[in-house]
């Protein structure tokens, strides 16, 4: 599958029909969700068969697409399910809670109900149905048989994301590659390349700080509080997706040119909740997104080829590269000396160490799996 997400401009119209079809949606989600609570039996087939009961008893359902309110049911399962595997990975959850206003930002097309129309001029027609032509602005052709629509609502825009049965598939490259995540140098690799880290919400944090207080002025359920959270949410939304760009040029830049890239096994979850890191050091470890960062490189890496090994970072800065010297190295000292001679940044050292675990990995590995295809053949 791969998804195309393109910009949507309805008219006024068709905006109060969209933020009525929400409402409905959203009604249901909540409706079913009680339905659940009180079966002492989970009956998925009974509690989507309640759409009708509700259709009957509430007419201006009808005006909502059926597809879309079928979809709700899903959703709802689909909840479920990810709250019962976070109850077998031993965290503590709660319940299923009811949906919100502001907490409904998506509906579904799936399967039916939508035609696509692109006419390769600047905007073209995205047909809802019970909703109408939409002008959208198709940046790039999609490939493929679209399958399903969600159209999401962002701080004033709307969006459109187009999932397609087209096969994702990049082309990796040849060479080997170990990299050394951090927070002043976003990526330092064995050759002694770095990116810097762009921190894109420390450099607009002023602007939120100023932000929030305005808001914070406004009397609650007004408008000029409506506008002043507007605005703020503008400010988050540019922060993402610069963040987003930076991180998916850098994934598809190391999938292109390597068929091996060695990374981190980062516990980001625990450096996170250590005490003894400050609260600033916490915000810049979630500035820099590094969980989204791998999960990119890990699925572009899938569709291209090459293969992703991750390595315990345990004492990758402190060790030498050149000879295997363990040393001290609080996090002031930026340069790595040794007695052997090698100065180095110790990032750099830190990447050099990588690759060399991940490429030991990579020798262990074949030589086991050479050992055990010998066993078959002699047996």
């Amino acid at each position: 599958m791969k998804a195309y997400k393109f910009r949507l401009y309805p008219s006024k119209k068709q905006e109060q029909t969209l933020f009525q079809t929400f409402k409905s949606c959203r009604f249901v989600y909540n409706q079913l969700l009680e339905k659940l609570n009180k079966q002492e039996k989970i009956n998925r087939g009974e509690i989507q068969h309640n759409i009708l009961s509700l259709k009957k008893q509430f007419p201006e359902l009808n005006r909502v697409y059926s597809k879309t309110l079928q979809y709700e049911c899903y959703r709802l399962f689909n909840n479920l399910r990810g709250l019962s595997q976070l109850k077998k990975n031993d965290k503590k959850v709660g319940r299923l809670r009811f949906k919100g206003e502001d907490w409904f930002k998506t509906i579904n097309y799936n399967q039916s109900g939508f035609k696509l129309n692109q006419t390769g001029k600047r905007y073209s027609k995205l047909h809802l149905s019970k909703i109408g032509d939409i002008d959208i602005r198709c940046h790039r052709i999609t490939g493929g048989k679209i399958k399903q629509v969600t159209i999401k609502k962002t701080t004033g825009k709307w969006y459109a994301i187009i999932i397609t049965d087209e096969v994702y598939k990049k082309v990796g490259g040849k060479r080997q590659i170990g990299i050394d995540l951090g927070i002043i140098n976003f990526i330092a690799d064995n050759k002694g390349n770095k990116i810097k880290s762009p921190l894109f919400l420390k450099k607009r944090l002023n602007k939120i700080k100023k932000a929030y207080q305005n808001l914070s002025k406004k009397k609650r359920g007004s408008n000029n509080r409506y506008k002043a959270k507007q605005r703020l949410g503008v400010l988050f939304e540019k922060v993402e997706n610069q963040r987003n760009d930076f991180l998916n040029k850098v994934s598809t830049n190391l999938v292109s040119d390597n068929k091996i890239i060695c990374i981190e096994k980062l516990g980001i979850k625990q450096m996170m909740s250590k005490k003894r890191n400050r609260f600033w050091n916490r915000r810049n470890f979630a500035d820099v997104s590094w969980g989204k960062f791998i999960s990119m490189l890990k699925f572009k890496a899938e569709s291209a080829g090459t293969k992703i090994i991750e390595v315990n970072p345990r004492n990758t800065s402190k060790i030498c590269s050149n000879c295997g010297k363990l040393q001290n190295m609080p996090l002031s000292q930026r340069t790595y000396f040794c007695d052997c001679g090698l100065e180095l940044d110790r990032d750099v050292n830190s990447a050099k160490n990588i690759l060399a675990q991940g490429l030991g990995f990579v020798k262990n590995e074949t030589e086991s799996s050479s050992m055990k295809q010998e066993a078959i053949t002699s047996t």
